[in-house]
């Protein structure tokens, strides 16, 4: 019996049979893509940027900027997109944020950005789509 707080609910056979393996291996097993190598590193366009899982929408293209960190940065989410989740798993605290929709790993946000908001949402281009306006 599957138990989830999130309204999508799937096996992890049927999210690695629609993600493929190294969408999969992102946003289920919260794995990174290599800095410098995402197709939405750089992009610029006007748009929404939704889950790469199960399409929710989770940025506005006017919150995008370019942190030179290496991953498609963000200063703040759509409201009730994201959920935030404390991660300790290399010796430090980050947060870690998921799709609020299906649970879907997304990447991180610091306190570091450069805007207004102070934040700075990192996040691995495998893990999004992008909607052009």
């Amino acid at each position: 019996m599957m138990i989830s707080k999130y309204p999508i609910q799937k096996t992890e056979e049927e999210w690695r049979k629609e993600l493929g393996n190294e969408r999969y291996r992102i946003l289920r097993e919260k794995g990174t893509e290599r800095p410098f190598t995402g197709k939405y590193n750089l992009t610029a366009e006007d748009g929404t940027y939704k889950c790469g899982a199960c399409n929710t929408p989770l940025f506005e293209s006017d919150s995008k900027f370019d942190s030179g960190c290496g991953w498609p940065s963000f200063d703040e989410s759509i409201e009730g997109s994201v959920e935030y989740v404390q991660d300790k798993t290399l010796g430090i605290i980050r947060t870690e944020i998921l799709c609020a929709n299906c649970g879907s790993h997304l990447g991180h946000v610091f306190n570091d950005g450069p805007t207004q908001t102070g934040q700075r949402y990192c996040v691995n281009s495998l893990s999004i789509d992008f909607d052009k306006k």
